[in-house]
């Protein structure tokens, strides 16, 4: 259930016009299946306790007046939105590949009145997108669980190089499932993202990932019990020199 649409294994092609398949996109759509793009929100909200586990990756990431944060994986905005509103002297960026998503971010900021800079680009482009060694904050929430392995290793790598030296890694996502309630849980994540792209997740990869990526004082920060398993808050940092 990803929170944006970062690489991952192609859904099945839709029907093109005149019935033959269309290409599918280079990525994973919102709730893993074209078509329920427009249910990401309501349904991220009833099945992870948004509101607790958003807050506090928003408190985490505490850019400073005229700092940098890049959302990668941003998808409909939410927590782009929230970190504009919450840090109004930093420059926000959403980074997500799905122009479907944008367009609700897009409508979502302007609703809200704050000024976010979107880009339609696969996260593994972030250095470029947004400038390599620019970034004081990068933050993601719900993406990496539903990403092959290669992937999160791209996209670590990626934060790494967009950051500049001291910058902040902030990430929410499904990590290690403790118990065997949390584990039964994660089962419904399991069965909409698949086994192979969320084991990894539920079995702790997360941390061990950020650090092979040159991250420090890795740390899990917290834990929020849901509907669909734990998620645990993670911060980590680019070293000041190399």
């Amino acid at each position: 259930m990803p929170n944006g649409s970062p690489p991952g294994p192609p859904p099945p092609a839709r029907p093109a016009a005149g019935g033959a398949p269309a290409d599918p996109p280079p990525f994973t759509p919102a709730l893993g299946r074209l078509g329920w793009t427009a249910a990401y929100d309501a349904a991220i909200a009833l099945f992870t306790r948004e509101r607790w586990w958003r807050a506090a990756l928003v408190a985490l990431a505490a850019p400073q007046p005229g700092g940098v944060v890049v959302d990668l994986g941003c998808g409909t905005g939410t927590l782009a939105v929230r970190l504009k509103r919450a840090y109004p002297g930093a420059a926000v960026h959403g980074v997500d590949p799905d122009p479907a998503v944008l367009a609700i971010a897009r409508r979502k900021a302007a609703r809200a009145g704050v000024d976010v800079t979107w880009h339609e680009a696969m996260g593994d482009r972030l250095p470029e997108v947004v400038g390599a060694g620019r970034a004081t904050t990068v933050v993601s929430s719900l993406v990496f669980h539903q990403c092959p392995m290669p992937v999160k290793r791209a996209l670590f790598a990626a934060a790494f190089a967009a950051l500049r030296p001291g910058g902040t890694l902030a990430v929410a996502d499904y990590g290690l499932q403790r118990t065997r309630l949390m584990r039964g849980l994660f089962r419904i994540i399991q069965a909409v993202d698949g086994a192979a792209d969320t084991t990894p997740n539920a079995r702790g990869v997360l941390p061990g990932l950020m650090r092979d990526a040159g991250f420090a004082d890795v740390a899990e920060r917290d834990v929020v019990p849901t509907p669909t398993g734990s998620i645990s808050l993670y911060s980590a940092r680019r070293p000041d020199t190399p």
